[in-house]
């Protein structure tokens, strides 16, 4: 019989697979609109595309049922910005700069470095937990990744460039663990705000260096890609990243290349060879030990006071102001968690950041 913390792994890896499935769509529908609108612009447009349906969601959602989630504060205002400046604005000019400066193949094969890198920052600064299983298994769909990438011809690089795409790697790292620390408020909120600072920056940036508007022929389809592939995949990316951390859902993520490649199939006429196949069973292995992992042990919860969505289950045993509040369901509001040492499967969400022999 499942434990609703095993049933909430489960889900996490749900979450973090359809967020990689509908990101990595956006490879081959984006290189379809790319001969017709600069790099920039067409980020400009999927980020902004993006920040736009959110609203629009946002406000629907307004209308028709009560908020659940955590409200944004003052206090998220730092971690925000790290996201925007990291995510939306040093990531991607990094990115532009080295792929003009490297071969196709060295370029895919430089940016499957988000992932060990997003992990090692999570391991090593943001103090996550990683066990040998799942680092097995993360080390698997990242070798697939890197797999992916591998194409017959020259591999060219230059030093800057190699040095700058490293760099964009590394601020996706850390936009992703920043992320990962805004994951107890309302994800659309958060998604909203990043998109919309990001597809902001990218505008910025191409009408700085004269790229031409895009035509309404572009711009239309671009919108409505950025809207799923970047949005409502984003949002996913946060409830994995809420569930599983940094660590996981990192590996979890990079399973988007093998999606893409999928999809180039009937879009663009792409056909897998030994290398694809061998790449795939890499990931499909590696996303299977990631999803049997099971980490237990007696651990000791320190108190603290936060908000945030939840129910009434172990870790949340709590009094209201209203008593005849809906308890069976999920609800936000601010909480205090009494001193608390069990044993039980977790993994390592904000709720169980500690120490291991």
């Amino acid at each position: 019989m499942a434990t609703p913390e095993r049933t909430a792994h489960r889900r996490g890896g749900a979450y973090g697979l359809a967020a990689a499935a509908l990101f990595g769509a956006s490879a081959p529908l984006a290189k379809l609109l790319l001969p017709h609108a600069g790099p920039l612009v067409l980020a400009a447009l999927l980020y902004l595309g993006a920040g736009v349906g959110l609203t629009l969601i946002r406000l629907l959602a307004a209308r028709h049922a009560a908020p659940r989630e955590a409200a944004l504060r003052k206090t998220d205002v730092a971690l925000l910005a790290g996201v925007v400046l990291f995510g939306g604005l040093v990531g991607p000019v990094l990115m532009l700069f080295g792929l003009a400066r490297v071969s196709g193949l060295a370029g895919s094969l430089l940016l499957n470095l988000e992932a060990p890198l997003t992990m090692t920052l999570a391991v090593l600064v943001f103090r996550e937990h990683l066990g040998r299983r799942a680092a097995g298994a993360a080390a698997l769909i990242v070798a697939g990744a890197a797999l992916l990438g591998i194409r017959p011809g020259e591999l060219h690089a230059s030093a800057a460039g190699v040095a700058a795409i490293a760099g964009a790697c590394l601020s996706w790292a850390i936009d992703n663990n920043l992320s990962q620390r805004l994951t107890l408020r309302d994800p659309l909120a958060v998604v909203q705000i990043k998109t919309l600072g990001a597809g902001a920056c990218a505008a910025a940036l191409a009408l700085f260096t004269g790229q031409p508007l895009p035509e309404p022929s572009l711009a239309i389809p671009a919108l409505l890609l950025g809207c799923l592939s970047y949005g409502v995949s984003l949002v996913l990316d946060m409830k994995a990243l809420r569930i599983l951390g940094a660590a996981r859902e990192a590996a979890y993520f990079a399973t988007a290349p093998f999606i893409g490649a999928i999809l180039s199939v009937p879009l663009l006429g792409d056909r897998p060879g030994a290398t694809d196949l061998a790449a795939a069973g890499l990931m499909v292995a590696g996303v299977a030990l990631l999803r049997s992992e099971q980490h237990a042990h007696t651990h000791s919860h320190a108190a603290l006071e936060h908000d945030h969505v939840h129910t009434h289950e172990e870790h949340h045993q709590h009094a209201h102001v209203h008593p005849h509040a809906a308890l069976d369901a999920p609800h936000a509001h601010p909480h205090r968690h009494e001193p608390l040492s069990h044993a039980h499967p977790h993994v390592p969400d904000l709720h169980h950041r500690h120490e291991h022999d």
